[in-house]
Formats: C-alpha cells, sequence, structure tokens
C-alpha cells in the first residue's frame, strides 16, 4: 500500500515540476526533481538505523504513514494554490521523501520478525520486486488520475490527494499488527546524540576498510558509474519526452510516454533480477558483470541515436536489465570481501554514494544538456563511458581469484539482518 502510494506521489510530483504545461521545463527543473526525489535518501539515510533501534518499528510504520498522509495533504494544497513553487512546496515534498526512508527502514528490518527464518532469504528477494512493481502500478494509478483530472496544477493535486489516501490506507493496514510485534526485542537507551555523533566516524571507518579491499572496491567502482551513466541519460530521456516528442499511436509523448519508458526499465530490472543467478552460476559474477557493461556501451548509441520513441524505450530496458543485473552480483562481492563488523557500515555508505551518483549527474546534466535533449555527444558519453567501466573493471580484476564466500546464507539474507540489526 506504502509504496503504491509513493509511485502515485511520484507521478503527481513529476506532473507538476517536469511535464506541467504551465510551467517551461528544461535541464535545470529536471535536475531540481531529483534531488527532491533523491537527496532526502542520501541525507537520512545512514541515520535511519540508529533511531529505529530505539523506536517500535510498528509504531513507525503507522506513524510514518499518517505523517506522510498530512505532508501529501499540505502539498496538494500549495500545488492547487501556487503551482509547483515556492519554500511550501519543496518543503513539504522533500519531508514525504524524507519519512519514506524511515518507513521503507523500518519494513526491511522488521522483516525476520514476521518472516520464519527458512523463508527469510524468499521473503527478501519478493520484496524489493514486489515494491518496485507495486511503485510503477502506483505510477499508473497517478497518470491515469492526472489523465481524468487534468494535466495543469489542479489535477496534479488532485493526484497527489490520491496518494494521501493511499499513505492512509497503510497505515491502517499496519494498525493491524500488535504494537510490540516487530521489534526491537531490546531497544537501545544510549545517548543519542553520541550515536549520531559516532555515524559520520563510522562512515570513515567503512570507507577506509573498503579501500583495503580492491575487489569491493572495484566492484563498487562500476556500479557507481553505470549509476551516474543511467542518470544522465534519464535527464536526457525526460527532456525528449517533454520538449521534443510527439505521440505516435500507442506510445505517447510528454508524462505518459516517460511512464512507458520507466515501465520498459523496470521489465528489464525483473528479468535482470530473475536471470543473474542462474547466469552467474555458469560464468561468474565478474564476468557476467563486464558482458551486461559493454553491451550496453555498444547497445545504448546505436538505439539512442535515432531519438526515436521505440528506440528510447529499448533503451531503458536494456539499461534498467544492466544496472539491476550489475548491482546483484556487487551486492554479493561486497558481501563477501567485506568483514562482518564492517558490513553494515559500508552497505549504508554505498547506499548513500548510490543515490549521489545519480544527483550529481543530473546536476551536470542540466548544464550540459539541451533543453530538447537532443545530444550525440551526451550520448556518446554515456555508451563511451559504459565501454571505459567495463573494461577498466576487466582489467583491475584480471588476475585476482574469485573470493570464497563467507557464510552460506545469500546475500539477500544477509543484508536484510544487516539492516534489522
Amino acid at each position: 500500500m506504502s509504496q503504491t502510494a509513493d509511485g502515485t506521489f511520484q507521478a503527481a510530483l513529476a506532473g507538476a515540476v517536469l511535464f506541467n504545461p504551465d510551467h517551461h521545463t528544461g535541464p535545470r527543473q529536471v535536475a531540481a526533481g531529483f534531488v527532491i526525489l533523491l537527496l532526502p535518501y542520501s541525507v537520512i539515510g545512514p541515520f535511519a538505523g540508529v533511531l529505529l533501534d530505539r523506536w517500535r518499528r510498528r509504531q513507525v510504520l503507522v506513524y510514518s504513514a499518517l505523517l506522510r498522509a498530512g505532508l501529501v495533504v499540505a502539498t496538494a494544497g500549495f500545488l492547487a494554490a501556487y503551482g509547483p513553487t515556492g519554500v511550501g512546496f519543496a518543503a513539504t515534498a522533500l519531508a514525504v521523501i524524507a519519512v519514506n526512508r524511515f518507513y521503507l527502514s523500518a519494513t526491511s528490518a522488521a522483516l525476520p520478525s514476521v518472516v520464519e527464518d527458512r523463508r527469510l532469504v524468499l521473503a527478501n528477494a519478493l520484496s524489493p520486486t514486489a515494491g518496485t512493481v507495486m511503485a510503477i502500478a502506483g505510477a499508473g494509478i497517478g497518470l491515469a488520475v492526472r489523465a481524468v483530472a487534468g494535466s495543469g496544477n489542479h489535477g496534479d493535486a488532485v493526484t497527489a490527494l490520491v496518494a494521501a489516501a493511499g499513505y492512509a490506507c497503510a497505515a491502517l493496514v499496519a494498525t493491524r499488527l500488535p504494537p510490540n510485534s516487530l521489534g526491537p526485542a531490546y531497544p537501545d537507551t544510549g545517548d543519542l546524540r553520541a550515536h549520531l555523533r559516532g555515524i559520520a566516524g563510522g562512515m570513515v571507518a567503512g570507507a577506509r576498510h573498503l579501500l583495503e579491499r580492491p575487489r569491493a572496491a572495484n566492484a563498487l567502482a562500476v556500479v557507481f558509474g553505470q549509476r551516474f551513466l543511467f542518470g544522465l541519460w534519464s535527464m536526457m530521456a525526460l527532456l525528449l519526452y517533454r520538449n521534443a516528442f510527439h505521440s505516435e499511436g500507442i506510445l505517447r509523448a510528454g508524462l505518459v510516454g516517460a511512464g512507458q519508458a520507466i515501465a520498459a526499465a523496470g521489465v528489464g530490472l525483473v528479468l535482470a533480477a530473475a536471470v543473474t543467478p542462474w547466469i552467474t552460476e555458469r560464468i561468474g559474477k565478474r564476468r557476467w558483470i563486464v558482458l551486461v557493461t559493454v553491451g550496453v556501451a555498444l547497445t545504448t548509441f546505436l538505439l539512442g541515436m535515432p531519438f526515436t520513441m521505440p528506440a528510447l524505450i529499448g533503451s531503458a530496458f536494456v539499461l534498467g536489465g544492466a544496472l539491476q543485473a550489475t548491482k546483484v552480483c556487487v551486492d554479493t562481492i561486497v558481501q563477501e570481501a567485506i568483514e562482518d563488523d564492517f558490513r553494515g557500515r559500508v552497505f549504508a555508505l554505498y547506499d548513500t554514494a548510490f543515490n549521489l551518483s545519480f544527483i550529481a549527474a543530473s546536476v551536470i546534466g542540466a548544464f550540459v544538456l539541451p533543453a530538447d535533449g537532443r545530444s550525440l555527444a551526451a550520448l556518446a558519453v554515456i555508451a563511451g563511458g559504459y565501454g571505459v567501466l567495463g573494461v577498466g573493471y576487466a582489467l583491475a580484476e584480471r588476475g585476482h581469484p574469485p573470493i570464497a564466500p563467507t557464510a552460506q546464507l545469500s546475500v539477500i539474507g544477509r543484508f536484510s539482518r544487516e539492516n534489522a540489526r
């Protein structure tokens, strides 16, 4: 329920900030939209775990959903009255995304409390995929509401109110759980300020530990590079849908067309998540990373060069699948290479840097991309960047033996328990 509402609210934000016919949208407006969506995750993410070890997670699910419902109603009010401008709109929209970080972290940490240990790996494999699918479904609901309510400020406000109703329903569902059922079993009662100060030191220690293990550092460099290039491509795609494309048959321009591209990327993501474990058992994680990265380098320029909607949807499918396939492998490599005592801190650093890579690409794209997104130079940089990443990773890993797994538990289950801890 919550992630469906997330998709609906993000559709409202995208419509208001990026595809509102009442407002001009250029590269800098697109970059601002990405910052609103991702910066709270990057800033708040490392601190969420400390607070979740002190609060009852069931209460976090209930009250954070209710808080988001109220904030989204306020956002809708600002949209209806003033449009997507002003401090009020930005503050409430950012607050919704920030509170969502706590909700998702609490859900992940609570999962071992409601699933048998023998089914935890399966539950963790299902949860993020299902969440992505429901967020895409929520975006579809938002697009449908916006089609009925209109594409101006009023329509965006109505779409946001539908998201608020979704958050309220999520809170209602969470109340069906007993207050103490999700933990923590032993709440942390230490000095909160000392814990928060210690986070910065812990992140530095995690970075040092990571740099001492080049296998993990090399893998992370690939996924960060891919995330940066995917961010630049996303900027270009949104500008094309906003300012260059025109609807052709079932392929639509504007926000609906961008939703079609996101759906194609989602299909690629799900397919990559399904086939990657099977493929890596046969050729290994490192070879699969190199293959998908170099493959994207070869296909991105060819599919992107015509600057047409069918080719761009194909490119979205390939890029979404490549990023997910790489991330699954990199998650596993990091889990295998990093010592248990540092794993939580390294993954907190990983999560933060992953989002900051996308934000950095958005900021750079704001200054180098034209208003309509048509840029062969940017397309060449994206394709060439993927090629450099693939070849560079292959050279960096040459001669290194595969990492021996440190335990039989899969990466997904182990990462979940790190979050719970």
